[in-house]
C-alpha cells in the first residue's frame, strides 16, 4: 500500500544515486521530493558524450556484472536499451571476476608486438596474487598495501618459479607486471596500488556477466528514469553550500539547506549524494555543525582518485581485427613501478593502453586510452594538441611505425571537474568494512536525542561492496528511499496521512 506523505525531503545531487532515491521516495508516495543539481544537466558521473559521429561515455563505461542480480542491467533491459548479446544467458552466466577475457595485443617500448607466451606467466602470476591479495583478511595484514604485497609476492614466487629463464626473460615479465599495475590504478581508480589497503581490498564483490555497454550511451538509462519523475522535481544550476542539521533539541525545520544563490530551503530530510570527492575537499563548509568525527576519518581514509579516458581515432587500424585491448610494455619497468618519477616529462607512460571500441561498423577505428593518478591529473592540463602529439610518439615507438598519426582525440577531465575532484571510490590504506558503515550512517548517529534522519549518505562511495560502480550508486539511492519509507510505515497513520475525521 502506497503511502501518502508531507514529509519535504531535498536530495542534493542528480546523479543515478539521487535519481533513484527521488523515484522510489515519489512511487512510495512522498509528495514533497526535490533534487538539487549544482550542474545544468542530469546523470552525474554518468556523462554520454559525442566523438566525430560516434558517441562515446566521457563517464561511467560499462554495466560491470550484467546479470539478475544487477538493477542496471535489469533497467537497461526493462527499457529496451542493450544488444541482443548482452541480454543471452550464457553472458549473464559467465563470472570474469572483474576482468573480462579480452583478446590482447601487446606492444614494447622497443617496437616489437609481443606474444601470448611472452605475457603468460606473468600475467598467470598477476591474476593470482590479486586473488591471493583479495583473501587477506584486514587483521594483521603483513603489508599495508596491495602495491606492497604484490611487488614482495612477485619477487618471492619469481625467485621460485622462474628458474628456467634467462635474465632478459625474467626482466620483461616484470616489466609486464608493472603494465598489469597501472591497469589495476585504472580499475581501482587510483594514483598507485600502493594507496590501496591490503586488508580492505576483498571487499569490493564482482557480479556475473560479461561487462556490456550501452549502444545509444549510458545517458539513455538516466533520460528514462527522469521521464518517470514528475515535472519541475529537479532545480539545476543550483548547488547548495551549506546543510544545517541539529544533534542537540528538536527544531520545527530539522534542516536547512543554503544555496550559492542564497536561497535557503527548509526540509525534514536531505538526501546527500555528491561524490566522495567533493565531499573530502569541502565537508568543513557543507556541513553546520561538522560531520561527527568517526565519519570525517571514514571519508578520509576511504581513497578517492582518477581515471582518464583518451579517445583516439585513426584513418586504419594498427591493431589485430579480433583485438579488445592493446597493452603497452615499457622494458626500463622491471621495478614494477606503477607511477612515474616524473610526471610533466614523462605522463604518457602512466598510460596502460587501450580499449578497442566495437563493433568497428559503428565505431570506425576508434581505441580509448586509460590513465589514472596525478599523471592523469596532469594530462588534464594540456592542450588537446600536446595529448595527441604524446599519443602519436608513444605509438609511433611502440608499434615502430613511424608514420601513425592519430586524426582527431577527446579526453575526460574528472579531477578538474569542480563537483566531482576525481572519479571513483576504492578502500585506502588503513581502511575496513567499518567505514563504509560509517559512510552510510545518517545524521544525527545513534545515541543522539534530537530527531532521527535528518542528513541521509547515498552515492557508489556509501556501498559497503559495490563502490566505484554505477548499479552500487543506484543500490544506494534506493537503500537511503527505504530508510525513509520503512521510517514513516513505522509511525503512520498519525505521522504519515491526515487522518480522516
Amino acid at each position: 500500500m502506497a503511502l501518502s506523505v508531507d514529509a519535504r525531503i531535498v536530495v542534493i545531487g542528480c546523479g543515478i544515486s539521487g535519481i533513484a532515491a527521488a523515484h522510489r521516495l515519489v512511487k512510495a508516495g512522498f509528495h514533497h521530493v526535490r533534487i538539487l543539481e549544482a550542474t545544468a544537466r542530469s546523470g552525474g558521473r554518468i556523462k554520454t558524450g559525442r566523438f566525430g559521429d560516434n558517441i562515446v561515455e566521457i563517464g561511467a563505461n560499462w554495466i560491470h556484472g550484467p546479470s539478475e542480480e544487477n538493477p542496471v542491467f535489469c533497467l537497461a533491459r526493462q527499457y529496451g536499451l542493450l544488444d541482443p548479446e548482452a541480454l543471452d544467458p550464457d553472458n549473464q552466466a559467465m563470472d570474469v571476476g572483474g576482468h573480462p577475457p579480452w583478446v590482447p595485443n601487446i606492444f614494447s617500448s622497443s617496437g616489437r608486438k609481443l606474444t601470448a607466451e611472452d605475457m603468460d606467466p606473468a600475467r598467470e602470476m598477476f591474476a593470482e596474487l590479486l586473488y591471493d591479495s583479495s583473501e587477506v583478511q584486514s587483521e594483521g595484514e603483513p603489508f599495508a598495501s596491495v602495491g606492497d604485497f604484490v611487488r614482495s609476492e612477485v619477487q618471492r614466487r619469481a625467485a621460485e618459479r622462474w628458474t628456467d629463464v634467462d635474465a632478459a626473460t625474467r626482466s620483461l615479465r616484470l616489466c609486464v607486471i608493472s603494465n598489469m599495475l597501472k591497469v589495476e590504478c585504472s580499475i581501482n581508480g587510483t594514483h598507485s596500488m600502493d594507496e590501496v589497503g591490503l586488508g580492505a581490498f576483498g571487499l569490493y564483490k564482482t557480479l556475473p556477466g560479461l561487462d556490456c555497454t550501452f549502444p545509444g550511451g549510458y545517458e539513455g538509462l538516466i533520460k528514462h528514469l527522469m521521464s518517470e519523475l514528475p515535472g519541475g522535481l529537479v532545480t539545476y544550476s543550483q548547488p547548495v553550500s551549506r546543510v544545517h542539521w541539529s544533534n542537540t533539541e528538536r527544531r520545527e525545520d530539522p534542516v536547512m539547506i543554503e544555496c550559492d544563490s542564497g536561497q535557503r530551503i527548509a526540509a525534514d530530510h536531505v538526501v546527500v549524494t555528491v561524490p566522495l570527492g567533493y565531499l573530502k575537499k569541502h565537508h568543513s563548509a557543507l556541513f553546520c555543525p561538522p560531520l561527527p568525527l568517526h565519519k570525517l576519518h571514514s571519508v578520509q581514509r576511504l581513497g578517492f582518485g582518477t581515471n582518464n579516458k583518451i579517445f583516439v581515432e585513426f584513418d586504419a587500424p594498427w591493431w589485430d581485427a579480433d583485438c579488445e585491448v592493446i597493452h603497452f610494455v615499457w622494458e626500463d619497468e622491471d621495478s614494477m613501478e606503477d607511477q612515474v618519477p616524473d610526471v610533466q616529462r614523462s605522463w604518457i607512460k602512466k598510460l596502460f593502453g587501450f580499449t578497442v571500441l566495437k563493433p568497428t561498423e559503428r565505431y570506425g577505428h576508434v581505441l580509448c586510452g586509460w590513465i589514472a593518478g596525478h599523471e592523469s591529473e596532469y594530462m588534464e592540463t594540456l592542450s588537446d594538441q600536446e595529448v595527441a602529439h604524446s599519443m602519436a610518439q608513444l605509438i609511433r615507438r611502440f608499434t615502430g611505425n613511424p608514420i601513425i598519426t592519430p586524426r582527431r582525440i577527446q579526453r575526460s577531465q574528472w579531477f578538474h571537474d569542480p563537483w566531482t575532484c576525481g572519479s571513483y571510490s576504492y578502500p585506502g590504506k588503513g581502511c575496513s568494512a567499518q567505514d563504509l558503515e560509517n559512510m552510510m550512517e545518517p545524521l544525527p548517529t545513534k545515541g543522539s536525542q534530537s530527531q532521527p534522519l535528518q542528513v541521509l549518505f547515498a552515492g557508489e562511495a556509501t556501498h559497503p561492496c559495490y563502490y566505484s560502480t554505477v548499479h552500487g550508486a543506484l543500490l544506494t539511492g534506493w537503500r537511503e528511499a527505504d530508510r525513509l519509507i520503512s521510517h514513516y510505515s513505522s509511525i503512520r497513520p498519525s505521522a504519515s496521512s491526515k487522518s480522516k475525521i
